[in-house]
Parts: C-alpha cells; structure tokens; sequence
C-alpha cells in the first residue's frame, strides 16, 4: 500500500500551499501585490492544483507550425483518420476490459488479472513508490508532447496560439495549450478533427518511437554489457514475498525458474505464464530420506478443497502429496528446503525411477492458485517462493484512453466534430446533433468510469 509518510507529505504539502493562498488572498495590504505576482509568472492555485502558463515558447510553436505546410497537412491528416479510428477503438477496449474485469470479480481466477488489457495504476499499490520519478517523468513527457501536437496543428490550421503551460493535480504534472476559442469555433469541422486528434496522434507516435529504441537498445549498447545470460533483478519490494535474507536481491541474475531456463526478460514472463497455467510441479525424493524428513501431522481439508498437513505457523514445513503401490493419496509435512534443494523436478513416480534407487514423486499440497516454485538465482542459494506466480512480476494507454469519448477529455473535442463533419447532411438541426454527442459522451464516460471504479477495487481492495 500507499507508505502514510508519502501521504502525509502530499496532504500536508497541499494544505500549507492553499492556506498560504487564503492567507495572502485575504490580507487587504498583500493581496493586490500578490495576485499581481501570480498574474505576472503565470500561476493559479486551487485546492490539490497548481498551473503555470506562459508565453515564452510562442515563438517556438509558431516557426514548427510553419514549417513546410504541405508535410504537416499530410501528418495531421494522417493522425486525424488515426484519431477518430482509436475513438471506436477505445470503447471496444473498454468494453472489454470491463468484461474481463467482470468475469475476474465472478470467477476469482488471479491469472486472468494480469491477462486484462488495461490496467488501472495505483501508486504504492501495483506501481512501487521506488519509481514513481520514472513514472511521473513518463507522463510529464507524453502530456507534453500532446499538447505539441495541439499547438501546432493549431498554428497549421490559422488558429492564434495564446501560450502554453505545466500543471500539477495533486501529485500527477501535466501540460496543456491555450488556444483562441472563437478561431478554433469558425474553422471547419474537419480542420477542427485535425487539431484535436493532433494530441493522440503524438502520444502513439511517442510510443512506437519507444519501442523501437527499446527493441534496439541491446545493438545500440552491445558494447557496454551482453544478454542471454537470464534476468536482471533491479527492485525487490519490501513487502515482496522474494524478501528476506533467502530471497532476491538487487543485482541478482535468475537463471532458472523450476525447470524453465530463462535468459531474458521475455523468458522470465513466459516462464511464470507457464507456471501459473499448468499444475503444481513435484520433486523426486528418495524414499529412505522421505522417511527421515518426515513428521506425523494432522491432515485437513481448507475451504478450496485442498489439503494442509503442516502447521499453520511453520515458515519452512510445507506439506507435501504423493503416492506409493498401496495408496495414491498420502500426504507428510516436511522441510521444504532439505526436501527439495537438490531434487529434480518430476510429474509421476515414473520420472524418479533412476540409478535404481528407490524414489517418490512428491507434490506440494497448497492453496489453488499458489505455486512452490524454486528460483536459481547463482551464486547464492535456490530461492523458495510460495505465492502466486505473478507476484514474482512487474506488470502506452495514454493515446487510447484520451480518445475515449468522455466529458473532458480529447475524445469529447474528437466526437463533436466528427458528428458535425459526418452528420450534418442526415441531421440537419444543430440541437439535434449535439443532443446524439451528448448521450454518447455521457455512455461513454460512464465506460471509463465503470472501468477505473472497478480496476482501483481489484487492485487495492482485493
């Protein structure tokens, strides 16, 4: 969860900055230098929100929006049939986000949670505070670069640019454009789709651009370090089950997951993908040791079904299943690391037959969905998890969600001048049409705000 000292920091920055505000707002001999102050640097203050605007870059919009008029025609074109297509796209990803969503509320199976298209990020939740710099500088860029896009295809379609600026709403920056609404409202409506698809257009450039330098990034350093040798642990949580003295550590390379080689990053995934879908792998124990580790332990069944063995506050017995010539539903508690550490890995008592020594397959009995799984990790000792799968994972709908067509965001801007640009020949009153924008919009933002209400639940509440 969210650590209360970062909550505390923000609820107390935000309240000094407002009641600092009210404080000069209300002094009769301060307030006209004051707001003359903020008026002059740009600044406005509301509760959790702070902006700057500016008009220093004028310049710098008006010489990219001149620039070569017939190229940038063709580029805003090319992203105005780009918006209005991620427009209809986006409700489809909502809706069935929302489906999946639905279905893992009804079903409980963690597995189909990381398989969902979009997924809602929480700070400190399924985001760790360690790097929320990466992450607010990723959206301080991407809002950036959008309002590039709004400006100078604004410029492009002889709109007057007033200034451009950065706010802060509570801890997430942004950027926005100030355009002159009456130019923006006598341009037609496809010119007026050019400007406001312009933002989302950008923003998946931006991500193709990130690809492809992530996708080159190993050529583009190849000198400086090598690959293929497994995978780099940079974070380990502190309320990560892979803490602790017998977990993971930052610098750590994972060469293995149970029996599935990993080499990369991509292989650390479909690992744990295979892991998570397929049952519980078991471990060949000769018999003779199985005897010795073993304890006599009370069985019972837990609500899922599934049998425990062990007791519920041992942290190194896990109980484990297998079957001899008389019985195929035995089970003992034992040591989980003496047990395992130097076992191979085996499905039936057939892949333990070897050397002529008699051996046994035995499966840990845990919770359905909850995996033993062993990480090598050398030099040091094999790393024992017990968990969900996932949990061992870190898990650009920017362009996508800001076409949605909602109050307040780009899809709103899109949505109505596609209606007017399309529709004004089948619908000829203007009330008319705008009452059709209205119900979609307002279909619309209950979608995403359906989808967010949900994502934050399965998040942080479950």
């Amino acid at each position: 969860m969210i650590p209360i000292p970062v909550v505390v920091c923000v609820l107390g920055g935000w309240s000094v900055i407002y009641l600092a505000d009210t404080l000069l707002r209300s002094s009769s001999s301060l307030k006209a230098s004051y707001e003359d102050w903020l008026m002059s640097y740009g600044l406005s203050i509301s509760p959790f929100h702070m902006r700057w605007q500016t008009a220093l870059f004028n310049r710098l919009f008006y010489s990219w929006g001149r620039w070569k008029p017939r190229f940038l025609y063709l580029w805003f074109s090319i992203g105005m049939v780009f918006g209005i297509v991620a427009m209809f796209g986006s409700v489809v990803l909502l809706g069935k986000t929302l489906m999946q969503t639905l279905t893992l509320m009804i079903t409980e199976a963690p597995a189909v949670q990381n398989d969902r298209m979009l997924q809602v990020v929480v700070p400190g939740v399924n985001l760790p505070i360690s790097q929320l710099t990466y992450f607010f500088t990723a959206i301080l860029i991407s809002g950036v670069i959008h309002e590039v896009g709004h400006g100078v295809a604004a410029i492009r379609e002889q709109v007057r640019f007033n200034g451009f600026g950065i706010f802060i709403f509570i801890v997430y920056p942004g950027a926005f454009v100030d355009l002159f609404t009456t130019h923006l409202q006598l341009i037609s409506p496809v010119q007026q789709l050019r400007i406001f698809c312009a933002g989302v257009w950008h923003n998946f450039v931006l991500g193709v651009a990130s690809l492809i330098v992530l996708f080159l990034l190993p050529a583009i350093l190849f000198p400086f370090y090598y690959t293929g040798v497994g995978a780099l642990v940079t974070e380990v949580t502190e309320d990560s089950p892979a803490n602790g003295p017998r977990g993971l550590f930052v610098g750590d390379l994972v060469t293995h997951l149970q029996d599935c080689s990993v080499r990369g990053v991509e292989d650390w995934n479909s690992c744990l993908g295979e892991i998570s879908q397929k049952t519980q792998i078991g471990y060949c124990i000769n018999a003779a040791t199985l005897q010795q580790l073993s304890f006599p332990a009370r069985v019972y069944r837990r609500l899922d079904g599934t049998v425990e063995c062990c007791s519920n506050s041992s942290l190194t017995d896990v109980c484990f299943s297998y079957s001899n010539n008389l019985d195929s539903h035995l089970y003992t508690c034992l040591p989980a690391r003496k047990a395992i550490e130097a076992s191979q890995v085996c499905r039936t008592n057939m892949d333990c037959q070897k050397d002529f020594v008699p051996s046994l397959c035995v499966t840990p009995s845990l919770e359905n969905q909850t995996r033993l799984i062993r990480v090598k990790h050398p030099p040091h000792v094999d790393m024992l998890f017990v968990g969900h799968p996932m949990h061992l994972q870190y898990t650009g709908a920017l362009a996508v969600i800001n076409a949605v067509p909602c109050f307040a965001l780009d899809g709103q801007w899109i949505l109505n001048s596609f209606l007017e640009a399309t529709l004004a020949s089948l619908i000829v009153e203007k009330q008319n049409r705008e009452l059709v924008g209205f119900l979609i919009l307002l279909a619309g933002s209950a979608l995403l705000a359906a989808n967010v209400a949900l994502g934050l639940w399965m998040v942080t509440a479950r």
